[in-house]
């Protein structure tokens, strides 16, 4: 019931990864990774179901070896989400991925090899009706380009990128996602404000070895924040050195906090003080867990007292308002006659949670 705030997308043309679309207006995709050995079929699959059980829309399969390229053959047979096949240097496994039913090829023309070598898998991707997603990362930027600047700027980056489109538009394919990506913040901001400006094909956003699951979700949200308030950004991944799973969900809490897509529930509680009248943050917590699957959108507003507890109620689908013994309930910013027990909180609202969706999927589903 919050109000939406008005963020301009950037225009962009779409491709199409699999089922999930991607620029021009599209919902912006979450995707991730897999940190599995490619080989071990079992692990990798397994991970790639939990990824989709997140909501994924997306997800990465490093590909470096024909072994691993013969293991994603049998992968791709066994999941739903839609697959990105990394490869780098061996052109040879982006045919043979491409073969297999990969959704999407993640190359870098320039470590492909010659003209020939790329021109073979531009004709693949072409063939297969599959988009490509180019990418530079400060880690493995051009020699010659880290000689001419001296630095990491947000120009060298973008020279760097533009190198790899040049490729691909005297090749005629414009099928193309791309990313700039580095570790630090105003790096990563600043050369995608610039490449922005520069090509029409989607962008693909992330910080780049973000680091641990606090301080990465802390770079992440920064960064990815800042060019998703200019409008820019189709596809985002979160990179953590922690399960990719939890990639996925602090992607979705990144576009939920800017009202960008609106999926699960989102909790709107106090850090609490003396005048609390119940244990809020015990509650959130566990109502948090308890409640992962639900993908509707909908505001929980959990105030401890009634300071801020009555405004934030009025504005949300659920609001709990801590009082003395027993809680006051709202529901569609109306007052409820009734009250929840303090001591029974959790159970009592997660359950006028569960009931709210029901009735909503069940509207919905009439329509």
């Amino acid at each position: 019931m919050h109000n939406e705030p008005l963020i301009k997308r950037r225009k962009s043309i779409r491709i199409n990864v699999g089922s999930t679309p991607v620029g021009d207006g599209a919902l912006v995709a979450v995707q991730s990774m897999t940190n599995t050995k490619t080989t071990d079929i079992n692990a990798t699959v397994n991970q790639i179901k939990s990824l989709e059980r997140a909501g994924a829309d997306i997800v990465r399969v490093s590909i470096p070896t024909f072994d691993a390229v013969e293991a994603f053959k049998s992968i791709k047979k066994q999941v739903n989400v839609p697959l990105v096949a990394d490869i780098h240097f061996d052109y040879r496994i982006a045919l043979k991925a491409a073969e297999y039913g990969a959704d999407c090829l993640r190359i870098n023309p320039g470590n492909i090899g010659n003209k020939e070598r790329i021109s073979k898998v531009i004709d693949c991707a072409r063939y297969y009706n599959i988009p490509i997603r180019i990418g530079v990362n400060t880690g493995s930027l051009e020699k010659d380009i880290q000689n001419k600047y001296g630095k990491l700027v947000p120009e060298a980056l973008v020279e760097s990128a533009m190198r790899h489109v040049d490729i691909l538009d005297k090749l005629n394919f414009n099928q193309f996602k791309i990313s700039i990506k580095a570790s630090d913040i105003f790096l990563t901001v600043n050369s995608n404000r610039i490449l922005a400006k520069k090509i029409d094909q989607p962008i693909h956003l992330g910080i780049t070895e973000a680091g641990s699951m606090r301080f990465g979700s802390i770079k992440s949200a920064i960064g990815l924040g800042s060019l998703l308030s200019d409008g820019i950004g189709d596809t985002l991944r979160v990179s953590l050195a922690a399960d990719p799973v939890e990639e996925v969900k602090v992607g979705f809490d990144i576009l939920k906090s800017l009202r960008i897509r609106l999926r699960g529930v989102n909790f709107i509680a106090c850090p609490t003080c003396s005048r609390k009248e119940f244990d809020v943050i015990g509650t959130v917590n566990e109502l948090e867990q308890r409640l992962t699957d639900i993908t509707n959108s909908i505001d929980v507003s959990i105030i401890g007292c009634i300071v801020n507890g009555l405004g934030e109620a009025k504005i949300s689908s659920i609001g709990v308002v801590g009082a003395k013994t027993k809680s006051i309930f709202y529901e569609d910013g109306k007052r409820q006659n009734y009250r929840f027990n303090n001591s029974k909180i959790i159970e009592q609202l997660e359950k006028i949670i569960r009931d709210k969706i029901f009735l909503l999927n069940k509207k919905n589903s009439k329509k």
